[in-house]
């Protein structure tokens, strides 16, 4: 049985070579690769493995991403720093985990376990991405639901649902939904971007981030650029530019 371990770290790498030599002798572990771009590449060149085992943080990402940019149907046994509960929900999908520093015990374990799974399920390659898609869902970055204002009794949270969009204006302002404007400690627009939830949220111009419950209506003009009426402020206009056009409509009709 042939198989890859994609490992930023060598030491980790080569003594997990050395104890899948030791317990199963059949085992020929035909690359050693450590990092997301380098294992792209390389499954994209060259035949496949039987069985992968990957780390899931690497140098240069998480090792989830490369399943966006290859197509992989072989199992694959994660090794992780990540506590028992986390991983707990896997388990049970017999989508299994070595906890860093590896066991022989462990991996003598998840070995067997992977052998006996797809030997005996049948799974198909559907089946397969659907353990993929879990998996990255719960590893999946966690947005903010919550966004601190200042108010006379001090900071005070902001549920993201009560939110019609934050504005730069010199400073950062959170308005809400009655058109409210509070003032917030962010320092830039991108700065809540990249903790906002891109599903919610929707970056119209370098000055405002806008809550999707706030699109009243939308026209597009000659142009290219559209032009967003919003529920909180009728004389309020927002110009999205033509190259953004196309992201806005997709991210509205999602």
């Amino acid at each position: 049985m042939k198989v890859i371990i994609i490992e930023d770290e060598r030491l980790i790498a080569k003594n997990l070579q050395m104890q899948l030599k030791k317990i199963v002798p059949e085992f020929e572990v035909i690359a050693t690769l450590e990092s997301v771009e380098e294992s792209v590449k390389w499954l994209q060149e060259n035949e496949h493995p039987d069985l992968f085992f990957m780390d899931i943080q690497l140098s240069d990402g998480v090792s989830f991403s490369i399943f966006n940019q290859v197509n992989i149907d072989k199992p694959v046994i994660f090794t992780t720093a990540y506590n028992e509960y986390a991983i707990h929900a896997f388990k049970v999908n017999s989508v299994d985990y070595l906890l860093k520093p590896v066991e022989p015990e462990a991996l003598e374990k998840a070995v067997t376990k992977f052998n006996k799974y797809f030997a005996q399920s049948g799974k198909t390659n559907e089946q397969w991405q659907e353990l993929v898609n879990m998996i990255q869902q719960q590893n999946a970055p966690k947005h903010k639901e919550r966004f601190l204002v200042h108010q006379k009794s001090g900071m005070v949270p902001v549920l993201e649902k009560d939110i019609a969009y934050f504005l730069k204006d010199t400073i950062i302002y959170l308005v809400l939904n009655d058109n409210t404007r509070l003032v917030t400690d962010y320092n830039t627009i991108d700065e809540i971007e990249e903790i906002a939830n891109p599903s919610t949220f929707f970056r119209a111009n370098r000055q405002v981030l806008l809550h999707i419950n706030q699109v009243d209506s939308y026209k597009k003009h000659d142009t290219g650029k559209i032009e967003i009426h919003l529920k909180c402020d009728k004389n309020l206009r927002l110009d999205v530019s033509r190259e953004k056009a196309g992201s806005f409509v997709d991210w509205l009709s999602k």
